[in-house]
């Protein structure tokens, strides 16, 4: 069994290269064939809605739009629940593969045998 990454992302738009860099690890972690997780909290939560991710833009990075995508066709992405709640993002309207979980996962998930958490 693959070694678990668990990633959260607390930033957006408001701090764009650590927002970038933890989508680029978690993309890049799918492609090694590791088992990501990555937990879209804080202003990241915005990137659960549909074209908000193709909207962010960083010279020379990868597009925010494609690694989402790579990692929702390999991995998990979970929009954090109290997130959603003060920005008013219902599920219904979230991107399709995307769930909705709070803390009790999120460590369920950080402490499981093997997992390695980075918070970005």
């Amino acid at each position: 069994m693959p070694r678990t990454l668990v990633i959260k992302v607390t930033a957006g738009a408001d701090a764009a290269e650590r927002c970038n860099q933890a989508f680029t690890v978690a993309a890049t972690a799918v492609a090694a064939g590791a088992d990501v997780s990555l937990w879209l909290t804080g202003e990241s939560a915005w990137f659960a809605l549909p074209g908000r991710a193709a909207e962010f833009e960083l010279p020379y990075a990868a597009p925010l739009d494609e690694l989402l995508a790579a990692v929702l066709e390999g991995g998990r992405v979970t929009l954090c629940t109290q997130c959603a709640k003060r920005r008013e993002i219902q599920e219904a309207d979230i991107i399709e593969g995307v769930r909705v979980a709070g803390a009790p996962v999120f460590v369920e998930e950080s402490l499981g045998d093997g997992a390695q958490a980075l918070v970005y």
